[in-house]
């Protein structure tokens, strides 16, 4: 691993000669990745979910490197990072992923692979490929990825015309094990998109899954459709989701209203350039009068704020994430025929809301997860033109991702925090000094905060 690290900090031109270095490299028997294991899965019985601590459930464990198989490819991970399916995976909620693992085994004698005492976590990378299987003529060691965390088979014709729809669509170190959060990660080829030149690894890590995400949810045909002059409802709209929507609103000529919780975070939607900005803390807001009972008084009371900020406007796409928490006010602000797009439930996947606000008023609830390859390709594609920047706020060692997560699950972290797995160093990868000395201050926006 010492050789490998060593070659890829040299960054050496990409040239046959690159090419035929890392080829020839020695695959390590066994790399150091983050674990849950399956002997644990119970430790947190009875605990309530706030009150569970990543910290004792996420283990730095050294496991035997997997074979690469057809159409796969085995990468060095310089950096990945932390999101909210990997609180998930280390509280054990709403199921174990140990389920996950054991039916994808099933599927196929190389998938029995994944199915493992241990779960090697993480759905984002930047690094170097190393090997790669038969079948795969695009993409070849020595060059330098990030990777998208969708993981098809598509055997069947349902997920051809949108890869998000195949039978056998899972998200990779989520569902599938030999995930990103480690020195060495399986992927398949597919998930490969090319490292934007001008960020570090740590930076060109965080996007991929939230901003592909955010992408599909917005701007996608498969989700809201956002055009020019929207007005968009983003909640949570300084964290990792929150954070790359704002961006797609504002470069794409919609109008955000930001929800936040604090002072700091409406100041970072600020410097993002958002002008409408609610602070649904400083408001007191309380949606719910009880565990059991909404207040459609709140609902009512939030949305003439929306108004007051936009001129008189409802909105025409609501971005949702948190989910129970906020699910019946997004669906009474959204305007007469405006969409709801829905994904992850950070706050409870029960949603309630009242049927008449959304019937009568032909509104639409959109479900949208993750993004299809072309998305997420797309959404790559903006990162490396210093279109959309990177949210990276803090990175962490390897060896403290029980910490990173637990800020996560806790909600103390802004915009996405990175992890450094071989990186021994922040700073390191950069290819294209003018183009990032171009968006410096965009880049470390986040940094710090």
């Amino acid at each position: 691993m010492k050789d490998i690290l060593e070659a890829i900090i040299a960054q050496s031109p990409p040239s046959p000669a690159r090419q035929a270095e890392f080829a020839a490299f020695a695959i390590p028997e066994f790399y150091r990745g983050v674990v849950v294991r399956r002997d644990e899965t119970g430790m947190f019985d009875g605990v309530p979910s706030r009150d569970k601590d990543p910290r004792r459930s996420l283990h730095v464990d050294e496991v035997p490197t997997p074979e690469v198989g057809p159409g796969e490819a085995l990468v060095a991970v310089m950096a990945s990072s932390v999101n909210y399916n990997t609180v998930w995976t280390s509280i054990f909620e709403p199921v174990s992923t140990f389920g996950f693992l054991e039916r994808y085994g099933r599927t196929s004698p190389l998938a029995s692979r994944h199915d493992q005492p241990y779960h090697v976590v993480g759905s984002d990378l930047a690094g170097v490929v190393l090997r790669t299987g038969a079948g795969v003529h695009v993409w070849s060691p020595g060059d330098e990825v990030v990777a998208h965390c969708l993981s098809v088979e598509l055997e069947r014709a349902d997920g051809h015309n949108d890869t998000m729809l195949d039978p056998e669509q899972r998200i990779w170190g989520f569902e599938t094990n030999f995930g990103g959060l480690a020195e060495l990660a399986l992927v398949k080829a597919n998930q490969l998109m090319p490292k934007p030149g001008h960020l570090t690894w740590e930076e060109a890590a965080v996007p991929g899954l939230v901003n592909s995400t955010a992408y599909r949810q917005l701007v996608s045909a498969n989700g809201a459709r956002m055009k020019q002059g929207d007005v968009v409802l983003v909640w949570g709209a300084s964290g990792g989701l929150g954070s790359y929507a704002t961006q797609l609103a504002l470069h794409g000529g919609a109008i955000p209203v930001c929800v936040v919780s604090s002072p700091g975070k409406a100041e970072i939607c600020r410097s993002l350039g958002a002008e409408l900005i609610i602070d649904r803390v400083a408001e007191d807001y309380r949606f719910w009068s009880d565990e059991h009972t909404q207040n459609p008084r709140e609902w009512q009371r939030f949305g003439r704020r929306i108004r007051e900020l936009t001129g008189g406007d409802d909105p025409d796409i609501v971005l949702e994430h948190p989910g129970r928490e906020t699910f019946g006010a997004s669906v009474y602000v959204a305007r007469r025929g405006g969409i709801i797009a829905t994904c992850a439930s950070t706050s409870g996947f029960q949603h309630e809301y009242d049927n008449r606000y959304l019937w009568m008023n032909l509104k639409h609830i959109v479900g949208s997860h993750f993004a299809n390859y072309r998305e997420a390709w797309e959404a790559n594609r903006l990162i490396a033109r210093g279109m959309i920047h990177p949210t990276l706020s803090r990175v962490y060692p390897l060896t403290e991702t029980g910490q990173a997560v637990y800020d996560v699950h806790r909600n103390t972290h802004q915009g996405k925090i990175g992890v450094r797995c071989l990186a021994p160093a922040e700073g390191l990868g950069i290819r294209d000094e003018e183009l990032r000395t171009r968006h410096l201050t965009a880049i470390n926006r986040f940094r710090g905060v």
